[in-house]
């Protein structure tokens, strides 16, 4: 348990080296925040945080660095004192996410997460097994060609081109269109492989069965490809990163979704914002990054959304930006 002191000295040394990238010296802390003591006292306070695992001096001569413990304390402080979001005046905020489309939706987010904080943004999609059904369409395209749509209660959109086994007419597509929409009504995507026996049965020409496998396909598909990135490069842009062979690996992590899809497993059933600090993920890769994310959404259509940056991220305008942006994506939803 650090004193307050300690916490204050901690604190101030978190802030100068996410703005300066540079180890930070006593002098500077007692130049440019109001910590009421003398270097003499600092540097005492910097070197028992030093034997407690908080900072580190990468050098004899140069100033501290803190380390994933020292960040981890200091984020638990941010993360209670900001257990409120922060009311920032209109001016400080962009204005409420606007696509109609939930695909629109999330990269918007995306977009607007890096921007809000200058990291790579991470955005989970809501899994479609859980989204109660709107609408199906079928457009006839030729004979024995055919667009699927499928549209659910938040705006999710899954679509594709059916090849077709026999000639069909708009008034047969039609009539399988009524048949399928008085099925799925009320449904969530997840019913829908239930119905695939007494669906697919109906109809000589196969072309209920022929649909509702596409349904199903596009199903799968729209849950493997639900997770959005946006704002690799301004991440990589930061000194932390300039070394070409030691970032590769990194890279070829945040480039899989597998890795990031496990980096956010736990993020659903934790209450509000979730930090994972260097050594605290579960990939080996994302030891130098940090983690921001919360989820947005219920228990019927829940997703996460989250930043990735350094471990010297500016960590209360990332929890801040979370919070809001999983709050407009609440609004978005309903």
């Amino acid at each position: 348990m650090l004193s307050e002191r300690r916490r204050q000295v901690l604190s101030a040394l978190v802030e100068e080296y996410v703005n300066s990238a540079h180890p930070v010296g006593s002098k500077a802390l007692v130049e440019r925040y109001e910590l009421r003591c003398s270097p003499a006292t600092v540097r005492n306070e910097l070197a028992i945080l030093e034997e407690t695992g908080h900072v580190f001096q990468p050098h004899t001569s140069s100033g501290r660095v803190p380390t994933d413990s020292g960040y981890r304390a200091f984020v638990d402080g941010l993360l209670v004192s900001q257990d409120e979001p922060t009311d920032s005046g209109p001016e400080s905020r962009p204005g409420a996410l606007e696509a109609a489309e939930l695909d629109d939706v999330m990269r918007e987010t995306s977009s607007l997460l890096t921007r809000l904080t200058s990291c790579m943004a991470v955005v989970l999609a809501p899994t479609l097994a859980r989204a109660a059904i709107r609408r199906i369409d079928l457009l006839w395209m030729a004979s024995r060609r055919a667009l699927f749509v499928l549209i659910t209660e938040t705006g999710q959109v899954v679509n594709r081109h059916i090849d077709l086994a026999a000639d069909t007419t708009p008034e047969r597509l039609a009539e399988v269109e009524r048949a399928l929409n008085a099925s799925v009504d009320g449904k969530r995507a997840s019913e829908i492989r239930q119905l695939r026996t007494a669906l697919g049965t109906s109809g000589e020409d196969g072309l209920v069965s022929r649909v509702v496998d596409a349904m199903l396909e596009c199903l799968d598909e729209a849950d493997r490809d639900r997770l959005y990135r946006g704002g690799m490069l301004p991440l990589l842009s930061q000194p932390e990163f300039a070394d070409a062979d030691h970032v590769r690996p990194l890279i070829a992590a945040l480039e899989d979704g597998l890795t990031l899809l496990e980096a956010l497993t736990g993020v659903l059933e934790e209450h509000g914002v979730a930090v994972r600090i260097g050594h605290e993920n579960r990939s080996a890769e994302l030891e130098n990054v940090s983690i921001v994310a919360t989820h947005y959404g219920d228990s019927s259509v829940e997703g996460v959304v989250g930043v990735i940056g350094p471990t010297r991220m500016d960590y209360s305008k990332a929890i801040e930006a979370v919070r809001w942006v999983a709050e407009s994506l609440n609004e978005a939803l309903t």
